[in-house]
C-alpha cells in the first residue's frame, strides 16, 4: 500500500472533500436563484431551478452521487485487502482526475469531452477492481 498522501485512507477522505464541492457547488448557485430565504425555510414548495449553472451544477452532482459508493466500496476494500500491480492506486488517481476535470466540462456544457471524463473515470474503477481481484488471486 502507498505511503502518505498516497494511501488509500487518504484518498477515501478526499473524495468526501470532492463529494462536498459538489454539494456546496450546486446549493450555492441554486440558492443565488432562489434565495436565501427559501434556502433558510422549511422548503414545503418545490422550487424549480432554471439557470443554466444551477441545473448543470445539480447535475454533474447526481451523476458523482451515482458511482460515488462504488468508489468507497473499491477504496476501502484497497485499503483493507491491498493491491495488485498498483492497479488500485493508478485507478483511483485516474477516477479522481477524470472526477475533477468533470466538473468544469459539465458546468461548461463541453459535449463529448465531458462523456470522456466519464468513461476514464468508469476505467478508473474498473482499475481499481482490477487490483482487488488480481490481489485475492495472488497477484
Amino acid at each position: 500500500m502507498a505511503a502518505g498522501l498516497l494511501s488509500f485512507p487518504v484518498l477515501a477522505a478526499f473524495s468526501v472533500g470532492l463529494l462536498l464541492f459538489h454539494v456546496l457547488l450546486q446549493s450555492t448557485l441554486a440558492v443565488r436563484e432562489t434565495g436565501k430565504d427559501w434556502n433558510a425555510g422549511p422548503r414545503d414548495s418545490d422550487v424549480e431551478i432554471k439557470g443554466i449553472a444551477a441545473g448543470r451544477a445539480a447535475r454533474a452532482s447526481a451523476n458523482f452521487r451515482e458511482t460515488y459508493p462504488g468508489f468507497v466500496v473499491l477504496v476501502l476494500a484497497l485499503a483493507i485487502g491491498g493491491d495488485a500491480w498498483h492497479l488500485g492506486l493508478i485507478g483511483t488517481l485516474v477516477w479522481f482526475a477524470a472526477r475533477i476535470a468533470y466538473i468544469p466540462l459539465y458546468l461548461g456544457g463541453v459535449a463529448y469531452v465531458r462523456s470522456f471524463a466519464w468513461l476514464i473515470a468508469m476505467s478508473g474503477l474498473a482499475l481499481m477492481f482490477a487490483g482487488i481481484v488480481l490481489k485475492a488471486f495472488g497477484g
